[in-house]
C-alpha cells in the first residue's frame, strides 16, 4: 500500500483512487471475520451513541413514541440496527427495521449474527430502488465508501424518502484519530482488512466544509441540518424534519 496517498489528509481521497480491501471480491469467511472485528471496534468506540441520540430527537419532535419505519443503508453486519432494536424496546417505540446492503456477504452475516427472535429485515440490493414508506433513513460508516457524486445522490434520496428525517454517522478526516486507529488495530490484532481499510477510511472521509458543499449541491438549506463531531473520530450529519425549537 503506497504510504503517501494515505498520509495526505489535506484533501479527501476518492474510493476509485484509494480502494478498501473489504470492497474487493473475497470469500464469505474472510468477510465475516472482518465484520466480527469491526463490531468489536464499534463497541469500543461507542459508535452507536450518535445514532441513538438522533433517534431520541426524532421521538422528541412528536412528544410521544410514534411507530417508526427505519431503513439502514449499507447495513453491513447489522450491529447498528440490532442496537436500534434494543433502543426501541427500552423506549417503548414500535419500529419496522430494514437493513439494505449491496454485498450479499453482508446480508448473510447480518442474518447469522441476528437472534432468531429479532424482526429486522435484511435485504440485498440498491437502496435507491427501495419503494416502501420510510420515516427515517440512517447510515453508519457508509458514505466514505462513495464517490462524492454518489453521496450527493444519497442525500437527495434520503431527503425525498424520509418522512421524519435522516442521519449520517461517519468518520472525520483528521490526523490524530487516523494515527491512533493504526496503533489500536495492530495492538488488537484485528483482521488484515481492518488494519488496512481503517486508515484508508479516514483518508476517504469528509470534513464539515465537504458536507456543506454536498448539501448545497442537493439544494438542502444548511440551516436545516446539524453537523456535529462526536468523540472519538465521528462527524455526523443530522436532519430532523419538524424539529422542536
Amino acid at each position: 500500500m503506497p504510504s503517501e496517498p494515505v498520509m495526505n489528509l489535506s484533501r479527501r481521497a476518492a474510493p476509485s483512487e484509494l480502494p478498501e480491501w473489504m470492497d474487493e471480491p473475497c470469500s464469505y469467511e474472510e468477510f465475516r471475520a472482518c465484520l466480527v472485528d469491526l463490531g468489536q471496534l464499534n463497541r469500543l468506540t461507542l459508535s452507536y451513541r450518535p445514532t441513538l441520540a438522533f433517534l431520541d430527537s426524532i421521538v422528541a419532535t412528536s412528544g410521544r413514541p410514534e411507530p417508526l419505519r427505519i431503513v439502514d443503508v449499507g447495513s453491513g453486519g447489522g450491529d447498528m440496527l440490532r442496537r436500534v432494536e434494543r433502543w426501541a424496546e427500552r423506549r417503548g417505540v414500535a419500529v419496522t427495521l430494514t437493513g439494505i446492503d449491496l454485498n450479499p456477504h453482508a446480508v448473510r452475516a447480518a442474518q447469522e449474527f441476528t437472534p432468531a427472535a429479532s424482526k429486522i429485515t435484511w435485504l440485498t440490493g440498491d437502496a435507491f430502488t427501495y419503494t416502501e414508506p420510510v420515516d427515517v433513513v440512517m447510515s453508519s460508516l457508509f458514505t466514505h465508501h462513495l464517490e462524492e457524486g454518489e453521496v450527493v445522490r444519497f442525500l437527495a434520496w434520503s431527503e425525498a424518502a424520509a418522512r421524519r428525517g435522516w442521519f449520517v454517522n461517519d468518520l472525520c478526516r483528521e490526523e490524530v484519530p487516523f494515527r491512533l486507529f493504526g496503533l489500536l488495530a495492530k495492538t488488537m490484532r484485528w483482521h488484515r482488512f481492518v488494519q488496512h481499510d481503517g486508515p484508508v477510511s479516514f483518508r476517504r472521509s469528509f470534513r464539515e466544509e465537504d458536507w456543506v458543499r454536498m448539501l448545497l449541491a442537493v439544494g438542502i438549506d444548511v440551516e436545516d441540518v446539524r453537523l456535529a463531531r462526536w468523540t472519538p473520530a465521528r462527524l455526523c450529519v443530522d436532519r430532523v424534519k419538524g424539529r422542536l425549537s
